[in-house]
């Protein structure tokens, strides 16, 4: 057009094209503390990765604040079409399995003290809870290969039945009494994790029992994605004990329990309180992206593959990390997900901090909330 300043005409380039393989950093936890003790001869570093994951992190995702900026729509086509940007996933997986092995064998040897044995494990605990979200970024794809890879990288912390229950069962319920992964409001974390683990497991059972009985096959076989996604944890913990001894099996089950609970805190933060209502016809109205918790912070947003773009997700499943947008009628968190996972585990000071922010989300009406004890909303004002 004439007059249109040649800046105007120039293609769309995603800043962050060359940051997003950052996020492959976290799979790297473990060697990064064993690094970190060979050059220092600190064994204080053994615990690097809970360090970086809840003290770092949260530091330098606060000082580097949030980013709302969305990809125009001429760009997403390609954007979605960049292979780039699954190779970043793809290669969580290789690094996640390595760091593992690496872990036993620092295990085996016993050159460890018990502090600085726990310390490693829970850095790799971190490792498999991140793995839980690689898995759920591929698990949502149509590719087979993404399908088939999101099953693997759930291996680690045996809760391959994520894989059913998340795409089967929490996208259809999402923020309602029904989903087993959407905490309610006065719900501390505490009393939402075992409610969610076993509610997600009843449930991905229940689901996969179903599909199976539709498509006449048993139950109990190899096409059952709850017991073979077990099945391959069980597999995987058998190798490493056998290659590494029983020494190591303790650590394993522990690393995969803190990736398990690290995965259900980020549950817990993304939908709390929210709560879809009911049509004149019974049924919960769609899915909005007002009913996930939202936030744009840089740099938590690139180690999660852009997870905390929840409410665009939920509105799009299919949709590729790095076309995810940010919606102003989404709630926002006050801070990255990096944050708000510690502050989940103090209940009180999350409900202090969140109630009202739920609160001021439906315009006060504590009615339209998704509570624990009835009741319980309204004493709490809206901010």
């Amino acid at each position: 057009m004439p007059g249109t300043p040649p800046q105007a005409l120039a293609p769309w380039r995603d800043r962050r094209r060359h940051l997003w393989p950052l996020a492959l950093a976290v799979p790297t936890l473990p060697f990064q503390s064993g690094l970190l003790v060979e050059l220092t001869d600190l064994a204080v570093f053994w615990w690097w990765g809970p360090f970086f994951a809840f003290v770092l992190l949260p530091t330098l995702d606060q000082l580097l604040g949030p980013d709302a900026s969305n990809p125009p729509d001429e760009a997403m086509k390609g954007l979605e079409a960049d292979r780039y940007y699954r190779w970043c996933t793809f290669l969580y997986l290789p690094l996640q399995y390595g760091a593992l092995a690496w872990a036993c064998a620092k295990w085996a040897d016993g050159g460890l003290t018990a502090a600085e044995a726990l310390g490693l494990a829970a850095g790799t605990g971190v490792v498999a809870g991140v793995a839980i979200n690689t898995a759920h970024e591929l698990g949502h794809k149509r590719e087979t290969l993404e399908r088939q890879l999101s099953r693997i990288a759930l291996a680690q912390s045996g809760y391959g039945h994520f894989y059913v229950e998340h795409n089967h069962g929490h996208h259809i319920r999402v923020a309602t009494p029904d989903d087993p992964a959407s905490s309610r409001m006065g719900e501390g974390f505490w009393r939402f994790l075992p409610r969610a683990v076993l509610g997600s497991l009843r449930s991905a059972w229940h689901l996969e029992k179903r599909r199976l009985n539709r498509r006449n096959r048993p139950v109990w076989g190899r096409h059952n994605d709850v017991l073979t996604g077990w099945a391959m944890t069980v597999v995987l913990f058998s190798a490493l004990t056998a290659a590494f001894g029983w020494v190591v099996l303790p650590y394993l089950l522990l690393q995969a329990v803190l990736g398990i609970c690290l995965l259900e805190t980020v549950n817990y933060l993304e939908h709390y309180g929210l709560l879809r209502q009911r049509r004149p016809d019974g049924r919960y109205e769609r899915v909005r992206p007002s009913h996930s918790w939202n936030s744009n912070n840089t740099l938590s947003n690139l180690f999660l593959f852009q997870l905390q773009r929840h409410s665009d997700h939920h509105a799009n499943p299919l949709r590729r990390y790095q076309t995810l947008r940010h919606f102003d009628e989404a709630p926002q968190l006050p801070a990255g997900y990096a944050t708000m996972i510690v502050l989940a585990w103090v209940p009180p000071l999350w409900r202090r901090v969140m109630d009202p922010r739920l609160l001021k989300h439906y315009g006060g009406d504590s009615g339209l909330v998704n509570p624990r004890i009835a009741g319980r909303a309204r004493n709490v004002r809206a901010r």
